[in-house]
């Protein structure tokens, strides 16, 4: 009988190097809770000659090979980020029969499904609670406790550098470009934004939780994804005149037999619980016919909720060790299909620059209501005397994506239309 848990832990970076502390620090904790003490038995690093503040050298490898040829190592925890060759270690790990803890969003969301069927087919768990939400318990309540519910919505802010980014745009008055380098210089934004300000990285988590919540396969790029990169100062002003403020929404929900899933700065009422979410929070809203809205929120980065929501994996796993559990089989897809973003129904905001002269509201209201598009309100906000132009805030009631692109390419196409600046959608 074996006296401890084996693990091994590959890429022991920020995040990792958090897992050791915690596991050092709460050894006797851990060891209560499981029935048997935690042991870190490898760690696959780039450079075994480099130092690692509290791994003992000894355990450091540079081969996958002396990870899975270590019969004491029952637990593999996959720190490493990216795609490759971070996938093939997961399914690799799991085909040798370890169990495997991942805060892999971009994995999962690509190959979950796949890597889930593997650990099925081969009697062992894969658990990424860490790969949405950092230390906030999301993937567990939607694979357990809301389970007895038809989860109809799912509506979150899941990327803390862009919501950071967007905070201070709206509370200081800022633009994108400002609002990035600060976020930069705090170390919020990686010097490639790319991922963040374009909605990749939440579009990742998003697929993970529409797999989750409505037992469907969604492909990262089933997502429809608009960056914030184009918010300017003025769009947060007029939002907050009219009574919104503006977040990077990531949206699933069931619709007429499918699935809609969306990433997209969104204007959202400022009454509303997810228009509150500041700074580098992260927060997941979630809808189900029987417990109504319940939202989850806290920190969704950084060594230490990362590491809380690993070694809660880990602890789940290394409890069914000990008690010689067998993992049961995972939840049936459903065959419903995944709506493209012309069939998305929202409603919007657009700001457009006209040529300050009688008949132009009118005009584009009537290639609006051509596309059967209502327009809720408009309001001029700004004018320009020299240029003589002035600029519209519209606000439509509900209408496809695809009767609003079209209205969009008659409107730009105006001889009196200077600009659309910038095309949002609004929640509710």
């Amino acid at each position: 009988m074996p006296t401890s848990v084996g693990l091994a832990l590959l890429g022991p970076g920020n995040v990792g190097a958090g897992v050791v502390a915690a596991l050092r620090n709460g050894a006797a904790r851990y060891a209560q809770q499981v029935g048997r003490p935690l042991e870190l038995r490898r760690v696959l690093v780039r450079d075994a000659s480099k130092p690692r503040d509290g791994i003992d050298a000894a355990i450091l490898t540079t081969s996958i090979d002396d990870v899975l040829g270590d019969p004491s190592v029952e637990i593999v925890i996959e720190l490493m980020g990216g795609e490759h060759p971070a996938r093939e270690y997961i399914q690799a790990a799991l085909e040798s029969g370890r169990h495997v803890v991942t805060a892999n969003k971009e994995v999962m969301a690509k190959c979950g499904r796949e890597l889930l069927a593997i650990a099925a087919q081969h009697h062992v768990r894969l658990l990424y609670e860490a790969s949405v939400g950092g230390g906030i318990p999301v993937i567990s309540p939607l694979s357990r406790d809301l389970l007895a519910n038809e989860i109809t919505a799912v509506t979150a802010i899941i990327n803390g550098t862009t919501n950071y980014m967007l905070t201070g745009m709206a509370q200081q008055g800022t633009d994108y470009a400002v609002a990035l380098a600060e976020a930069q210089r705090l170390g919020y934004a990686e010097p490639d934004p790319t991922a963040d300000v374009e909605g990749i990285d939440a579009s990742y988590k998003l697929a993970i939780l529409c797999g989750l919540a409505f037992h469907v396969a969604v492909a990262p790029d089933q997502v429809a994804r608009q960056g914030i990169t184009r918010l300017g100062a003025r769009d947060f002003r007029y939002a907050d005149a009219l009574g919104y403020t503006i977040k990077l929404l990531a949206t699933g929900r069931l619709l007429d037999g499918g699935v809609v899933a969306s990433v997209q700065p969104t204007l959202i009422a400022k009454d509303e619980p997810l228009a509150k979410v500041d700074g580098v929070l992260n927060a997941v809203q979630i809808e189900g016919d029987l417990v109504g809205r319940v939202l989850f929120q806290g920190r969704g980065a950084g060594a230490n909720p990362t590491s809380s929501a690993v070694l809660a994996d880990v602890i789940d796993v290394a409890r069914d060790i000990v008690a010689g559990r067998t993992p049961t089989d995972g939840i049936e897809l459903r065959a419903i299909p995944v709506h493209p973003p012309a069939d998305h129904r929202s409603r919007y905001y657009l700001r457009v620059t006209v040529q300050d002269r009688p008949n132009v509201l009118a005009r584009i209201a009537g290639i609006l209501g051509g596309r059967e598009i209502s327009i809720a309100s408009v309001i001029q906000f700004e004018t320009d005397d020299d240029a003589r132009t002035a600029e519209l805030v519209i606000t439509t009631h509900h209408a496809t994506g695809a009767a609003l692109d079209a209205a969009l390419a008659e409107i730009r196409a105006l001889d009196v239309v200077v600009e659309v600046g910038n095309v949002l959608a609004m929640a509710g």
